[in-house]
């Protein structure tokens, strides 16, 4: 990688992660709802797993040193990691689908972050609990991907041009 790239390379990557950032608190008052879902899986759509996690880890870890870390930034991490290896996995397939369509699979990473938020927590509290536990979290879970929707529609065709530009 030349001097260039990795210079756009880190820049993308940290002006993507400010954005989730500052998604993160301009939301923080609708619980689970805001854009770093959606920012995550469009970096990775476009530039790959590796920028998609970079923005993921650098993303939660500003946002919790402002916001509070505890043992779900463990679990925050691995969940959009898992929604970053998905989305490359299927890249192929997605980068045909229409915009509704991408919409509604980024509102089922909503609830698949749910899930993977209650799995890796389940061991700190009871794993014999956890389908109480995960069952009790569903409608934040719906919240979720009713934003992770709502903002796809907003972001995709606004970041995708954007990002089509940067060469890196």
């Amino acid at each position: 990688m030349n001097l260039n790239k990795s210079v756009r390379w880190l820049t993308t990557a940290a002006l993507m992660s400010a954005a989730s950032f500052t998604g993160r608190l301009l939301f923080q008052s609708i619980p689970n709802v805001q854009p770093l879902t959606t920012i995550i899986i469009i970096c990775t759509l476009v530039f790959g797993f590796y920028f998609g996690s970079t923005v993921a880890i650098l993303s939660i870890m500003i946002s919790n040193l402002f916001l509070g870390m505890g043992v779900w930034t463990i679990a925050q991490i691995v969940a959009f990691l898992s929604i970053c290896g998905i989305t490359f996995l299927l890249k192929p397939l997605l980068n045909k689908l229409p915009l509704i369509i991408l919409a509604l699979y980024a509102g089922i990473m909503g609830y698949w972050f749910g899930f993977i938020i209650s799995v890796v927590q389940a061991p700190f509290f009871g794993i014999q609990k956890f389908w109480i536990y995960y069952l009790q979290g569903i409608s934040f879970d719906t919240f979720h991907a009713v934003g992770n929707f709502i903002f796809f529609l907003i972001l995709y065709p606004v970041l995708l041009p954007l990002f089509k530009k940067v060469n890196i």
